[in-house]
């Protein structure tokens, strides 16, 4: 077992990291004294997986468990969904101490954690993803949002978890195609801040696609620990330090929104395509400092398995669709552009006409602009 502390004041928290951890979630949570009532937001899928042995570990630490599913898609990430959840809740809560578990991948936790930020005015919530993408990301650093119809996670929080608990043993169920998802962020993290970890996907891809908990378990721990340097200098994301974060996801949910989040890209996959995108412009625009590494990115990307290109959706849907971006300023873009594995910068204003020409080619629409 693991343990990583994400130091923020009064707002500090672990993030635990290992194999059979959920029989001890009822253990973990009872010495943080969160309150005697655990309400487990999850989807029919996992609460089937993992349901019974949640309910015996809380019960076995004394604390009562409710369980309220969501639809398993993007589409829990609504207003009508989260207005529904808050009213069972507010229904549910009599009498009772009582507080979230987010038992799910990166939708259920942004979800969850949105839910606790505005019940109440805030009530204690803990993050157990049962994804990668989740383990690696989406749970660490308190970003909780919900969509809106015209891009993603325009309404939210950023709110705290009081814990996140990685149990590596919970990756075994996943699909092949969910685990590249996650490999995706892995793969960023690598790019913006740790060649060492880029390069040991590169050597081990095999054994993580193979579901090799010793891999797993190791790119679980240095994601968790890059990012949580990350939230810990920068949480409220107001210096520009935690917004390296966002490499790839600009033209990737733009990606996500052109395709009315149809699921014909997950997000990992989107992030992937938007990464090769921001890589092109950055080529395009001269902040590369190293092209090798550039070429790298492309081959990593395609041997896991995940898509660099967006087929099948036209060049002016993403165009429209990333000026939606929460980074935009004005009329000012920003992207996050690597510079080498291992680095990357944010820069404003990038010309119009290089945009067009990188969302062209990301498209497989080289003469459209």
């Amino acid at each position: 077992m693991r343990k990583i502390r994400v130091r923020l004041k009064d707002r500090s928290y672990d993030i635990i990291i290992g194999r059979g951890l959920l029989k001890r979630l009822g253990l973990f949570v009872k010495r943080l004294r969160l309150g005697t009532d655990a309400i487990v937001i999850t989807n029919a899928g996992i609460l089937r997986l993992y349901g019974a042995c949640v309910r015996t570990s809380f019960r076995k630490a004394g604390i009562t468990v409710h369980f309220e599913t969501v639809p398993d898609s993007e589409k829990a990430k609504s207003v009508g969904v989260m207005i529904g959840l808050l009213d069972r809740i507010s229904r549910y809560d009599k009498n009772k101490k009582i507080f979230l578990v987010a038992l799910g991948g990166g939708v259920v936790g942004d979800l969850t954690g949105f839910v606790a930020a505005t019940y109440k005015r805030g009530i204690p919530y803990v993050q157990v993803p049962t994804t990668l993408l989740a383990q690696v990301d989406s749970a660490i650093g308190g970003k909780t949002a919900i969509d809106l119809s015209c891009a993603k996670n325009l309404a939210g929080a950023i709110y705290q978890p009081k814990l996140v608990l990685s149990d590596i043993d919970l990756l075994k169920s996943l699909p092949k195609k969910e685990l590249k998802n996650g490999l995706a962020e892995v793969i960023k993290y690598g790019v913006i801040k740790d060649r060492g970890l880029f390069s040991f996907v590169e050597n081990k891809v095999d054994r993580i696609l193979r579901q090799d908990p010793v891999a797993l378990e190791h790119i679980v721990e240095r994601s968790s620990a890059i990012k949580r340097d990350l939230v810990e200098k920068d949480e409220f994301d107001k210096k520009g330090i935690r917004a390296v974060l966002n490499y790839g996801h600009t033209l990737g949910h733009a990606i996500e929104a052109a395709s009315a989040y149809s699921g014909r890209y997950t997000h990992g996959e989107a992030v992937a395509i938007g990464m090769i995108a921001a890589a092109d412009i950055a080529l395009r625009s001269g902040v590369v400092r190293n092209i090798p590494d550039m070429i790298r990115l492309g081959r990593l990307v395609y041997s896991c398995g995940l898509p660099v290109k967006a087929k099948k959706i036209s060049p002016a849907a993403i165009w429209a669709a990333q000026f939606h971006d929460k980074k935009y300023s004005g009329k000012k873009n920003k992207f996050v552009l690597p510079m080498a594995i291992g680095k990357a910068g944010i820069f404003e204003c990038v010309p119009e006409n290089i945009l067009k020409l990188s969302i062209a080619e990301m498209t497989g629409n080289r003469s459209k602009k």
